[in-house]
């Protein structure tokens, strides 16, 4: 019976001494992985860009726009008109438009679907058409890209005259 309890007490003793040496070392492969001698880098998680991040904000691509509305003016019912904003990358990597969308569908913009390298000029051309629309317009194009803020907003806006054909003549009294 001492031999059985002896025997116990002895596969216990090393069962448990395993363990501990197992966790010890788990615990200092932990140690040295989060001491290791790599700098920390300042990185943004981006949405835009699949499986990668930016480097530092300072990095980032930045879209300087020429201007961040146009005015139409006033237009004839049924008019399509278009108008070009130019946009420069002042930022320090390339400028990546992932998408660019409007307010509703007669405002449709294009834009480059290359990369806009630092420095270099952009173009993203809205075209609207006014049919089925009257008075005063404006309408809203979000541009989605790889910058800091990720969204940017350009807009148009309109003056569309009264349809003159559909009401007739207007009477003097």
């Amino acid at each position: 019976m001492n031999k059985l309890f002896a025997g116990l007490l002895a596969v216990t003793l090393l069962a448990t001494g395993c363990d501990n040496l197992k966790n010890k070392s788990e615990g200092e492969g932990t140690e040295t992985a989060s001491t290791s001698s790599t700098p920390a880098v300042n990185t943004v998680a981006n949405p835009n860009l699949t499986n990668e991040q930016v480097i530092s904000n300072a990095d980032a691509p930045i879209m300087t726009f020429a201007e961040m509305e146009h005015d139409f003016g006033d237009i004839k019912p049924g008019a399509v008109v278009k108008h070009t904003f130019t946009f420069k990358n002042t930022g320090k990597s390339p400028l990546i438009i992932s998408n660019a969308s409007a307010t509703c569908g007669c405002t449709i913009p294009e834009w480059p679907k290359e990369p806009v390298a630092p420095g270099a000029e952009g173009k993203i051309d809205v075209q609207f058409d006014s049919h089925g629309k009257s008075g005063q317009v404006s309408k809203t194009i979000t541009i989605e890209a790889n910058t800091q803020p990720s969204t940017n907003q350009i807009a148009i806006k309109t003056n569309i005259l009264p349809d003159m054909a559909a009401n007739g003549p207007l009477r003097a009294q």
